[in-house]
């Protein structure tokens, strides 16, 4: 039987195939609120069989936008629209999930398709960034804030209190955003972090907000699967490393943490050797040495790649993201392709097969 279809437990949870759809950002919201537009995206991809469709990185605070159209849920009318796409999700088959994020530095940006360029605080559509220390990710950008104690209290409580709208709305899964240069990851990472006091210098120092984040999740969270998705390198000598991700993966795993949504890079302007399935070596090795599972990402555009993946056990789930884009009904693909069965919806039947 083919692994990539066949049934995963996490937790309480089931889903009907390793199949994820990965969180992907549309900026399409307006105020951080959800319209038809992702009741439509998000749904399509449930119609289309993936046992798992996750929202994109929804911003706990309105500072913590990547741009002024990124979903948020840091007040409570936020919730009504997401309930809506949830109860969709979950009335064709699909499990729902939720990234929690915040952008740090990388916040107050023009959507991608008018050039995706930072503004200024005092600009229409621009507001001030915060980081872990006044360091901006591009030169020609303002410098972020540094964040105080007390400021990084208010980003732990707004974790917490998103986590408390998610088990409001329904969904089946969080993710904490900890990846792709976002402010988690400037933490973590010792490119963006020049700090001295408990939250900078040593690994544990700059772990120490992921793991409040994560303490502070699980209390409002319980005993739902918990995902974390991190950048695994950031592909210089002198950043975050694959074997720093192993020590901190093992020390998620012991806080409770179900599966990590291994990633890579985004806090730096390293080059990285894309290409088909590039950060699956990430994944096969933290899921060997931090004894957690993993979910594969990055160029994951065939099911038998997929399915390689799963039966070399580098990998406990594959997400997919831009290959959803192009086809929604990519987890049917697949069941043509692996012999598998996941059932059409009854209004698309007809369609048969591939």
């Amino acid at each position: 039987m083919s692994l990539l279809l066949s049934p995963f437990t996490i937790r309480n949870i089931t889903f009907r195939n390793r199949i994820v759809i990965s969180p992907m950002c549309q900026y399409s919201a307006g105020n951080g609120y959800a319209n038809n537009w992702h009741l439509v995206h998000l749904g399509s991809r449930a119609t289309g069989g993936a046992g798992l469709v996750m929202q994109e990185a929804t911003a706990i605070s309105p500072e913590g936008r990547i741009t002024y159209g990124d979903l948020g849920l840091w007040e409570d009318g936020q919730t009504e629209k997401l309930k809506e796409v949830v109860t969709f999700l979950h009335a064709y088959g699909a499990k729902a999930g939720i990234q929690l994020a915040h952008a740090g530095r990388k916040a107050s940006c023009e959507v991608p398709w008018k050039g995706g360029h930072q503004f200024a605080p005092n600009q229409p559509n621009g507001w001030q960034t915060i980081s872990a220390s006044p360091v901006a990710f591009k030169e020609d950008q303002v410098a972020p804030i540094e964040l105080d104690r007390a400021g990084i209290s208010r980003i732990v409580e707004s974790f917490k209190a998103a986590t408390r709208r998610a088990v409001h709305i329904g969904y089946d899964v969080v993710e904490i955003h900890a990846a792709h240069g976002y402010l988690i990851h400037q933490f973590y990472s010792p490119l963006s972090n020049q700090r001295s006091d408990d939250y900078g210098g040593s690994f544990e120092n700059r772990i120490r907000l992921l793991l409040e984040v994560v303490d502070a999740v699980k209390s409002e969270w319980m005993d739902k699967p918990l995902f974390v998705r991190i950048s695994a390198s950031d592909w210089t000598d002198s950043g975050w490393s694959i074997d720093d991700s192993i020590l901190l993966c093992s020390r998620l795993r012991e806080k409770g943490v179900d599966l990590i949504d291994v990633s890579s890079g985004g806090n730096s302007s390293a080059k990285i050797p894309v290409g088909p399935g590039y950060q699956v070596d990430f994944s096969a090795r933290i899921r060997k040495y931090s004894d957690i599972c993993t979910g594969a990402v990055g160029m994951i555009t065939a099911p038998a790649q997929a399915e390689d993946i799963l039966q070399a056990g580098q990998a406990d789930m594959i997400f997919i993201a831009r290959e959803s884009l192009r086809n929604p009904n990519f987890p049917h693909l697949a069941s043509d392709v692996l012999d598998g069965k996941i059932d059409w919806p009854l209004q698309y039947q007809r369609a048969g097969h591939f």
